[in-house]
C-alpha cells in the first residue's frame, strides 16, 4: 500500500468525519439510544433460534441490507459509523486502500432473512458505508429461521414481536388463556413460554405422585398458577422489586427468582423461603436508580 502524505491526510480526514457524524447521529437519538446501536447478531440468533445452517457461497450484497455484526456491535453504531477512536488505525488502513482503488479480500456475513451480520469485515463495511458504496463481494452463511427479520427493528422491537408470536403459539396450542388468568402472563424476552409449559409439566408430575388418577395439563395449569405463580407475583409487586428491574416484567422476574430459589435449597436446604428467595435475589441481581442512570448514560 502507497501511503503518500495525500493519502494518508485524506484518510485522516475520512475518519474525523465519520467520527463526527456518529456524535450528531448520538445527539439525534439521545432520547432513543437503541435506535443507534448496532443490532448483536449473538442476541438476534438467541431471540430467533434458527433451525440451522446454510453456506451460500460468495455473493454481492447491498451494503443497506447489513445490519449488525458478531463481535463489534460496540464498536459501530446503526450506520457503522466508528463509536471511539481507537477503531482509527485499522479504519484508516481500510480507507487507504479504498482511495487507491486496492482490492481487499471479500467480508463475511450470517444472513438472516433479508438481512445480513457481519462474521468479518466490520471495518471494511463502515469504510464502504462512509465512502458511499452501494455493494460489497461477501462469503455468506444463511441462518435458517420461520421469522421474517425487519431490518428496521431494534432488538427491543425484535423481541416483543417475537414474544407476540409466541405468546399467539402458546394460547393456541394450550388454550390456557380459557383456564387461568393472562394478565401477568407478559415477558420481554421470547423463548419464555416453554419454559411455562415445563413448569406446570413438572407441577403436574409432582402433584400426580398423591393421585390415584392423572391430573389433567389443565387443572395442574390450575394449581400451578394459584399455588405457584400467584404467590411470587404477589411477593414481587410487595416488595417493589420491578423497580430494580427496567424494562422487565413481572413474569420474567417469577422465572428468575424460581431458578434462584432451587439454587438456594440446594445449597442451604428447604428452610430457604420464598419471600427469602425472592427478596435475595433483587438484591443481588437489581440495579439502584444510580446504576440505571450510569447505565444509560454509558449506553448512550
Amino acid at each position: 500500500m502507497n501511503n503518500t502524505p495525500s493519502v494518508n491526510v485524506q484518510a485522516q480526514a475520512d475518519f474525523n468525519k465519520a467520527r463526527a457524524k456518529e456524535f450528531f447521529s448520538r445527539v439525534i437519538h439521545i432520547l432513543r439510544p437503541q435506535k443507534n446501536r448496532l443490532l448483536n447478531f449473538h442476541e438476534i440468533k438467541s431471540l430467533l433460534r434458527p433451525q440451522g445452517e446454510i453456506y451460500r457461497g460468495m455473493q454481492v450484497v447491498e451494503i443497506d441490507q447489513i445490519i449488525g455484526s458478531e463481535g463489534r456491535y460496540r464498536d459501530f453504531n446503526s450506520a457503522f459509523l466508528p463509536k471511539t477512536d481507537h477503531t482509527r488505525s485499522r479504519w484508516e488502513s481500510v480507507d487507504k486502500a479504498h482511495i487507491q482503488d486496492l482490492i481487499l479480500p471479500p467480508i463475511k456475513l450470517y444472513k438472516v432473512g433479508n438481512y445480513y451480520f457481519v462474521r468479518d469485515g466490520n471495518h471494511r463495511v463502515s469504510v464502504a458505508k462512509m465512502q458511499g458504496v452501494q455493494a460489497i463481494d461477501a462469503e455468506v452463511t444463511e441462518l435458517k429461521t420461520q421469522y421474517k427479520l425487519d431490518g428496521q427493528q431494534t432488538r427491543e422491537e425484535l423481541a416483543a414481536r417475537l414474544v407476540g408470536y409466541e405468546r399467539e403459539k402458546f394460547i393456541d396450542q394450550t388454550h390456557l388463556d380459557e383456564v387461568i388468568p393472562m394478565e401477568y402472563l407478559e415477558f420481554s424476552d421470547a423463548g419464555r413460554f416453554d419454559e411455562i409449559v415445563q413448569h406446570i409439566e413438572g407441577h403436574k408430575y409432582y402433584i400426580n405422585q398423591n393421585m390415584t388418577e392423572e391430573m389433567s395439563f389443565s387443572d395442574a395449569a390450575l394449581s400451578w398458577y394459584y399455588n405457584v405463580f400467584a404467590p411470587i407475583i404477589q411477593q414481587i409487586t410487595s416488595d417493589g422489586a420491578m423497580a430494580r428491574f427496567p424494562g422487565r416484567t413481572k413474569a420474567d422476574l417469577y422465572l428468575w427468582i424460581v431458578k434462584h430459589w432451587d439454587e438456594l435449597k440446594r445449597q442451604y436446604g428447604e428452610k430457604i423461603s420464598l419471600k427469602d428467595a425472592a427478596r435475595d435475589f433483587s438484591s443481588r441481581s437489581g440495579q439502584s436508580l444510580w446504576k440505571q442512570f450510569l447505565g444509560w448514560f454509558r449506553r448512550g
